[in-house]
């Protein structure tokens, strides 16, 4: 008997030591942890946070796939992983230090390229300055993402990489710095969280401007004005490359808290990622009610970009919405691509994934949606910062369009269009037991 009550009066010592220890653990952790375990945990939600936007590049190639013919899957797969690639190295060379060289108030950043010994100093306090890199540069991938799709089965694969090679570099970074970066939109109190504006509305005027520069693909748009369907190769895989990017833009907005070192913080990126979910959500059962409604059938791939369009619009503030709000937001941008598709069919722009409508259009909805739950926001500066980033990306887009060419030729012919870019650029084909050159054992 004593032996037991002494082992029942130390279990309670030990419990009292850890009730203890939990209350002063909530007591510093209200107040923030240490130095040491913030610059741990800040630099873990970084890495985190940029491998989950990594992802979804794996997400756009597969969304891109299936919504592609099957003709185009393996040249569309290339585009992906080469624009990755790029980005990477652009953003090294010169896009980090364009975007976050700059002045207070200023335009443009520093030339020159990203060094560990070189940012390290200025954050020893808060994240490894590599992480705060990675993180970034994935951002910028995603930006070049959204052009590739819109573009699909008709542009020649190098010019479309060199267009990526500038964009990455230099456009981007450039409109990223007026706020991201501590430029005059910041300084205006422009409010884009994770970039509704910034990353999606600048890669879809990118991606607008390529359209209407390229032009539609042939067949497309009848003389009589009737729009030809050119069906994907692949729903499933739209499907899951949707799952893909649904789940990576966990990373997407709750990455760019970009502090995990309190109670707050942490609290925080909780909630911005149940409205993250929320507004995805939304968006799809929006589209999927207003397509029954407009066209009697509910079509799956407006409830890919449904879920698509929620995202981006829950983008530019995913914080302060409750969940009811969250969805409310998503929902209207859900709603809103059922309308931009037809419109764009209309005025003969041909977007092959819906890219536009989901990156721009939502992205556009989403900044103007901030004022609604975020008192720090205005209506008219949130317009300003649009129409700012807008005016700047399409004309400096349709640029870098034009002069591609006007020297060396943006699109493929008629007949290797027709045949298939897989065929006609890469020389072989994404499944070759289905396709035109397979044999029969």
């Amino acid at each position: 008997m004593n032996t037991a009550y002494k082992h029942i009066g130390r279990g309670a010592a030990v419990l009292a030591l850890c009730l203890a220890g939990t209350q002063t653990t909530f007591a510093q952790g209200a107040a923030g942890v240490p130095q040491e375990t913030k610059f741990v945990l800040n630099t873990i939600l970084f890495l985190v946070g940029g491998f989950l936007v990594m992802w979804m590049a794996a997400g756009f190639a597969m969304l891109e796939s299936g919504m592609v013919r099957s003709k185009n899957v393996a040249t569309i797969c290339l585009k992906n992983i080469a624009l990755f690639s790029i980005s990477g190295l652009m953003f090294w060379l010169i896009g980090y230090n364009l975007m976050y060289g700059v002045s207070e108030g200023g335009y443009i950043g520093t030339l020159g390229w990203f060094s560990h010994a070189a940012h390290e100093a200025e954050n020893i306090a808060k994240y490894a300055a590599t992480s705060d890199w990675f993180f970034q540069m994935m951002f910028c991938a995603t930006a070049a993402s959204i052009v590739s799709g819109t573009l699909a089965e008709r542009i020649k694969l190098w010019p479309f990489l060199a267009f990526v090679a500038i964009l990455t570099g230099i456009l981007y970074p450039i409109q990223g710095a007026w706020k991201w970066g501590g430029g005059w939109l910041q300084v205006a109190g422009f409010q884009d969280f994770a970039g509704s504006t910034l990353v999606h509305s600048a890669g879809g005027w990118a991606a607008l401007m390529g359209a209407i520069i390229l032009g539609a693909r042939h067949g497309k748009y009848t003389k009589d004005g009737r729009v030809t369907p050119f069906p994907g190769s692949s729903m499933p895989l739209a499907t899951l490359g949707t799952f893909i990017l649904w789940l990576g833009w966990f990373g997407f907005n709750g990455g760019s808290q970009l502090a995990m070192g309190s109670l707050t913080d942490a609290s925080d990126v909780a909630r911005i990622f149940a409205n993250t979910n929320n507004a995805a959500a939304g968006g799809v059962v929006v589209a999927m009610i207003v397509t029954q409604i407009v066209y009697k059938k509910t079509d799956l791939t407006m409830a890919l970009n449904g879920a698509l369009a929620g995202l981006v619009s829950i983008t530019a503030e995913p914080l302060t919405p409750s969940l009811g709000m969250a969805a409310l937001i998503g929902g209207v941008g859900g709603g809103l691509i059922v309308l931009v598709v037809p419109l764009l069919d209309k005025l003969k722009i041909d977007d092959v994934v819906g890219a536009i409508p989901v990156h721009l259009a939502a992205g556009i909805w989403g900044t103007l949606a901030v004022p609604l739950t975020n008192p720090a926001a205005d209506i008219a500066t949130q317009a300003l910062g649009i129409i700012a980033i807008g005016a700047f990306m399409s004309i400096a887009s349709a640029i870098v369009w034009l002069a591609l060419k006007a020297t060396v030729g943006i699109r493929v012919s008629e007949e290797d269009e027709f045949l298939g870019l897989d065929q006609v650029e890469l020389g072989l084909e994404a499944y070759p037991e289905f396709g035109q050159g397979s044999q029969r054992i």
